[in-house]
């Protein structure tokens, strides 16, 4: 929607879901109905699919943001998590260079820093495929934004509390101490084309979140706002982390550091260099397979990762802190 307030020549929106596409098909016919729009169906996995379609859209500017996030489902099925994230990535991020775009951004997450899940690594690892490509095509910029939680978004919290408020409770919370950062989906969109306008190639922007929110705040507010009393009208009952959850999230691990950019609400991250070794173990962890037993696709993930681990010593350490 914002990208086409900037009337560019043309725009092509990939999907793999005929149903979102159907529906911002329909809304965008309403929006702006003289901008040249290709609906295609394509599914990053397949990279011949992904080839064709910049061989015959020859894209500019490519916003990657195809990618399997729910923590504890990509627990369960660790290789759908690495071949659609890692290997949709790199086949799109590839296609981006061989066929002339000006621009690839990586629509990133906090959730990559010191990952604790399997979607977290994946994520870790699409960022390093970016800065890795960036010396084979050098006249493509490459370019990885990375934040946090949006609000309103597919699969966001607020949609959920709503939902469950509607039916009278209870509100599910999985950690009193949880805490997560959260923008609008304005405000996120605004803030990605900035990075990706700014960006010479190879860096990773990490997005200014202000202060996390604990999620029970979050959903005491929105029974309030609904018009009833938090606790006794409405509960709120804690589940449990899930696998893989963390605490809190992080927009950087210990190692690294922000240089400042133009824009206030934009940083660069300073990042540790890809190991010489990246490309093979990449090549062995997405050749692996389904096959493959679940402990040694983790493994795998760490040894691309070295910094992935459970979320329960994470978890503890945090605790600590906070008692």
């Amino acid at each position: 929607r914002q990208i086409a307030a900037f009337q560019p020549a043309s725009l092509i929106l990939a999907e793999i879901t005929e149903l979102f596409l159907y529906e911002i098909e329909r809304e965008m016919a309403e929006l702006a109905p003289r901008l040249p729009i290709a609906y295609v169906i394509q599914d990053v996995r397949n990279r011949a699919g992904v080839e064709r379609l910049f061989r015959d859209h020859r894209p500019e500017v490519v916003f990657h943001a195809a990618a399997y996030k729910h923590v504890p489902l990509m627990e369960q099925n660790p290789w759908q998590a690495i071949e659609n994230n890692i290997g949709g990535t790199r086949n799109v991020a590839s296609a981006a260079g061989a066929f002339g775009a000006e621009r690839f951004v990586l629509v990133s997450t906090d959730k990559a820093v010191n990952p604790t899940n399997v979607m977290g690594a994946t994520k870790r690892i699409c960022e390093m495929v970016c800065t890795d490509l960036q010396a084979d095509y050098t006249d493509t910029r490459y370019i990885a934004v990375r934040f946090g939680n949006v609000l309103g978004s597919t699969g966001s919290v607020i949609p959920l509390f709503q939902k469950q408020i509607e039916a009278g409770g209870p509100v599910t919370v999985t950690h009193p101490d949880v805490r997560r950062y959260f923008m609008s989906i304005p405000e996120a969109v605004q803030l990605v084309m900035q990075a990706a306008a700014m960006g010479d190639g190879g860096e990773v922007f990490v997005l200014e979140m202000g202060e996390p929110v604990r999620i029970v705040d979050l959903a005491r507010e929105m029974i309030a706002l609904s018009g009833f009393i938090p606790e006794r009208e409405i509960k709120i009952k804690f589940t449990g982390l899930r696998p893989g959850e963390k605490l809190y999230e992080e927009l950087l691990t210990d190692a690294e550091s922000t240089v400042a950019t133009s824009h206030p609400g934009v940083r660069i991250a300073r990042l540790s260099r890809n190991t010489d070794v990246f490309r093979e173990n990449l090549e062995v962890l997405l050749k692996t397979g389904g096959g493959t037993s679940r402990s040694d696709l983790l493994e795998q993930l760490r040894s691309i990762v070295p910094e992935y681990g459970p979320a329960i010593e994470a978890n503890r350490k945090r605790l600590r802190l906070i008692q």
